[in-house]
Order: structure tokens, then sequence, then C-alpha cells
């Protein structure tokens, strides 16, 4: 395994890491979990992603026995967990958001789940257009002074949110964000490699990426169609929708050319898609979904496909990939 920084912070990580989206107390109960994450660990990783809205809190319930019933050493790993959406299909108004009220109420149910005492990386999971961002950022910064979390930071956030919610921490000598976590993949790259390129070494700022695979369309298998009882099929509309979006036909001929590609170098799509992320300087680790153990071992492989792959054929990579 390899170790990155958290953007400035002191905090290692693995460059891989392993997330509950979509899968754990919804498809993963806790042998599997268990399985899963006693893997993971033996392989290095050593941070693992969740948050209150996953299977509406399950995620972090199954993830938090899988953890304890492991004995994992709690300095050897880093556990997050992120607020907004709250924890039930229709939450009443101080059950989602950003308040102070919700941002305190929502870590400690995490702690609560994720059986542990404190959070290594707490996220506000998209922004709150109802709460001002200098309440968001103040209650934040009581949860490090308390010690229930270390370091805290967003998702999906605009360039300019982040910017101006460091900007208030700053000005008021409070902790401000250290880590974003944005969607990255061949497919969806604007945000991360543009957007945010003025705060990396303005913020010092990491960057814990989703969905390498865009939820499966670059491992190839959704080139045809998309079967009903795939993680895709499953989720409906509203995943498709972010995955495939309105130019489906153009997203699946770049997908199609990229396993060409893979098929003639003689590899994985799933893995040269990881592989392309982890080529990233900016990015601190991408997290890895996975239902199965044999997909975790071969996804690790992408560690070393990075230094195997000549420039060239990244070169075609891109090309056959572009927007």
């Amino acid at each position: 395994m390899q170790y990155r920084r958290l953007g400035n912070t002191g905090l290692q990580v693995s460059a891989l890491s392993f997330g509950a989206w979509l899968t754990f107390g919804q498809q993963i109960g806790r042998t599997v979990a268990r399985e899963l994450i006693g893997a993971a660990w033996d392989l290095g990783i050593n941070f693992f992603d969740n948050a209150e809205v996953y299977a509406h809190g399950d995620a972090e319930r199954v993830m938090g026995d899988a953890i304890a019933d492991l004995r994992l050493p709690r300095d050897g790993y880093a556990v997050s967990s992120k607020v907004m959406f709250g924890t039930v299909d229709m939450p009443r108004p101080m059950q989602r958001g950003l308040s102070r009220k919700h941002v305190r109420d929502a870590c400690d149910a995490a702690l609560r789940r994720l059986r542990v005492d404190y959070l290594d990386l707490y996220l506000c999971h998209r922004p709150d257009p109802d709460t001002p961002i200098e309440e968001t950022v103040r209650a934040m910064d009581l949860l490090v002074r308390q010690g229930k979390v270390l370091y805290w930071g967003t998702s999906e956030w605009s360039a300019a949110q982040i910017r101006e919610a460091a900007k208030l921490a700053q000005k008021h000598d409070l902790y401000g964000p250290s880590v974003e976590q944005p969607q990255y993949n061949l497919l969806h790259r604007q945000r991360v490699e543009l957007e945010y390129a003025p705060l990396y070494a303005e913020l010092g700022l990491g960057t814990t990426t989703f969905s390498p695979l865009a939820s499966g369309l670059l491992s190839g298998k959704y080139n045809d169609r998309i079967p009903a009882d795939s993680r895709l099929g499953k989720e409906s509309a509203w995943l498709q929708n972010i995955v495939v979006g309105e130019a489906r036909e153009r997203r699946l001929e770049r997908v199609r050319a990229f396993c060409t590609i893979a098929e003639e170098i003689g590899e994985s799509p799933a893995v040269l898609a990881i592989a392309w992320c982890l080529r990233n300087p900016h990015v601190s680790t991408v997290i890895l979904g996975a239902t199965r153990v044999e997909q975790l071992d071969q996804n690790i492989d992408a560690l070393d496909l990075v230094h195997r792959i000549d420039e060239a054929t990244w070169a075609r990579i891109e090309a056959a990939t572009a927007g």
C-alpha cells in the first residue's frame, strides 16, 4: 500500500480507501462487511468512509459493528462520516441540513453508530442554502475543540463556498476545512482538475475522491445495457441520471473506447480506471466500493498498474475519453 498526506494535514491515508455508499446496510450485512473490512485492513487500507444518509444510518451501524468485531486498533485507522441529509426518508427541518443543531446531533449519532469516541473526518455532505456558512464553520470548529472531530471538510461544495468557509475560519481564528470529497473519474473530472485547482496551494486542500468507476460504468459491464438487477439498475433513475446523464450515447461511446484500449493492453477496465485516478497528485485517496473480497483484491492492483502503463497509452486513454 502507498500512503499520502491528506492535503496539508499530517494525516497519512492509504492511497486506496474503502467506502460504504450503496452497499453496507443494503446489499451487505455485518458478516460480509467484516470480511471486506478485514481484507481491506490486511491490504494496508487505513481509511473507511461513511455518511449519516447511507442506508438511513445502517451503513454506519454495520461498519461500526464490523470494525469492533475485528478489534482494529483505533490509532491505526481513520473513519469518516458526512452530515446534511439526515437518516429518515422525510426528515423534519431540524433533522437535516448544516445548522449548529443538526451538525451536533448528527455527529453524536454517528459516533454511536460507528462505535467510536471521535471521527477522524467529518464532512458537510452538500452545501446547505438555508444555513449561513459561518454558522456551519463555527459548529464544526466546536466539534474539533470538543475532541469529537479531528478534521472537517466538505463534499461537492463549489470552490467559492470552500474558499468562503476557509476565509471565515481564518478571520475568526476557527478550525477551517482541510478536505473535500468530490466525484472524480475519467468521465467526471472538471471540478477536481479545474475548479479546485487554485485551492490545493491556497488552502492546502486534500481530496478523498469517490466513484472512480462512475458507479460501474467504467468497468464496461453496462456497455450494452443496464440490467435491472445490477447496482445501477437497482438504484433506478436518480443514479442513472447522475452517472449516464443526458448525453447517454456519447458517454457510452467514451466508455466503450476506453474498454477497447484496456482490452488491447490486457488490463481490466476497472483497475485501469482506478489507476488513472491515482495518477493525479492532488488526490489524497481514492474511495473503493466492493461487495466481494475478490473485487477488492483485484482493485488493489491499480497501485502497481499506475507505473506499468507508459505515457503514450495514458495519452490514448485521455483522447478516447475526452468529453
